[in-house]
């Protein structure tokens, strides 16, 4: 007699990925022919002491326990249960977290599956094979300039900044936007998420040469032989330009002044999404404007790595304000509040997911629909902006959009 568990609706593991929601999960019993049943069996995790952790549940919106007992039909059929990631506790390499099933007063093993809590993390406390993950994916797909990069770095020039910048579709368009990007990297790397650089704090170790470089008196990043950035390629040109108006050693700080800091972002934007789309300019202006060259134009940015890093940062304060104040639920209005320019309205397809190419669109719709996930159904390949509020799925489960944020928990 053993188990056999299919989890976010599919038995391949490649699904076999979850955050901090609860995901949907089946388990049957498999060789159990002339063993009275129903048989009861514990879910719990294999090991307590590492790797990712899971807490367990019969409900989807539900804080989990760290066991869960079931009982099972002895005919096969499926019974639903719910696993998600415990808050703190996440993976840091593929596969670490692991549900053991046992039944019995003596624990006989049935069966075990492995799986990885994926979350994004503080680019400041990623492991260093959690660092070099995500530089060989970014430089995968970057390809020395001939790469999938390219078409992620033509959603963001000049003529397209109206799709995705000055009205409020800003922070679900650049979510939709890291999202796309980040389902590419996992197409190299399942175990890769982006990493956030948190902009008012000290980073010191992320401008370093294993890193994301370190900038000389010209602003040229230098990376160092072994980092597979230093073949970074945008625009027919190889290599970042980078000069920090601030010391790493302190928070970022330009011409602008100060980065907001995250206390009077969360704090001092409102309660309501027409306050907060102000961080627009503060703090995310201000941190772009911490630099001289790529960073500093909008037109550019993209060509620079950290931009990912910085705008991931941007979304993860979006979705911390969205926790403190209850704003997940696209139908109430302080949850977003739309703009009259296209594709910022509630109800818009965004660019260019969408392939529109009508005036006042741009002319061009690089990169396709948004990539599919094995972990997910959303968002629709040419997803609306409402389906960038409700990343955690908490008012529609099927509307999860496969990431959580290492500080951002679930609550029902």
């Amino acid at each position: 007699m053993r188990t056999d568990i299919a989890l976010n609706g599919s038995s391949s593991p490649t699904a076999n990925y979850i955050g901090w929601t609860p995901r949907p999960a089946t388990i049957r019993l498999l060789e159990s022919a002339g063993v009275p049943g129903p048989v009861r069996v514990t879910l719990r995790n294999q090991r307590t002491n590492a790797g990712g952790q899971l807490l367990f549940s019969r409900q989807p919106n539900a804080i989990g326990t760290d066991t869960l007992q079931l009982d099972l039909p002895t005919n096969g059929t499926p019974v639903r249960f719910f696993v998600g990631g415990k808050f703190l506790s996440p993976s840091s390499a593929d596969k670490d977290a692991v549900i053991a099933v046992t039944t019995g007063a003596n624990n006989a093993p049935l069966g075990t599956l492995p799986l990885m809590v994926r979350v994004r993390k503080d680019a400041m406390k990623l492991s260093a094979a959690e660092r070099t993950r995500f530089i060989e994916a970014m430089s995968i797909l970057n390809n020395r300039g001939a790469g999938r990069f390219n078409q992620f770095r033509d959603m963001h020039r000049q003529e397209t900044l109206e799709e995705a910048h000055g009205a409020d579709g800003f922070l679900p368009w650049h979510r939709a936007y890291l999202l796309d990007l980040e389902r590419e990297l996992q197409n190299v790397d399942a175990s890769v998420t982006l990493p956030y650089w948190r902009f008012d704090r000290p980073a010191r170790d992320v401008f370093t040469r294993d890193f994301l470089g370190e900038s000389n008196a010209a602003g040229v990043v230098q990376f160092a032989s072994t980092n597979k950035l230093q073949f970074w390629r945008t625009d027919n040109g190889t290599g970042v330009l980078r000069r920090l108006l601030f010391s790493p050693a302190a928070s970022a700080r330009g011409d602008l002044g100060p980065v907001r800091t995250e206390a009077s972002t969360m704090n001092d934007l409102g309660t309501d999404y027409g306050g907060f789309i102000r961080m627009e300019g503060q703090p995310h202006a201000a941190a772009h404007r911490s630099f001289a060259e790529f960073l500093s134009n909008a037109d550019t940015a993209p060509r620079d790595p950290l931009f990912f890093l910085l705008h991931c940062n941007v979304d993860r304060l979006w979705a911390r304000w969205q926790w403190l104040k209850r704003r997940f639920d696209p139908a109430v209005p302080g949850s977003f509040r739309g703009s009259p320019r296209p594709g910022h309205r509630l109800n818009d397809t965004m660019w260019p997911w969408n392939n529109d190419r009508n005036p006042p669109r741009p002319n061009t719709a690089p990169g396709g629909t948004i990539a599919p996930s094995p972990v997910t159904a959303a968002p629709s390949p040419s997803p609306a902006v409402r389906e960038m509020i409700d990343y955690q799925g908490k008012t529609n489960a099927a509307g999860w959009l496969g990431f959580d944020y290492d500080d951002v928990p679930f609550e029902p």
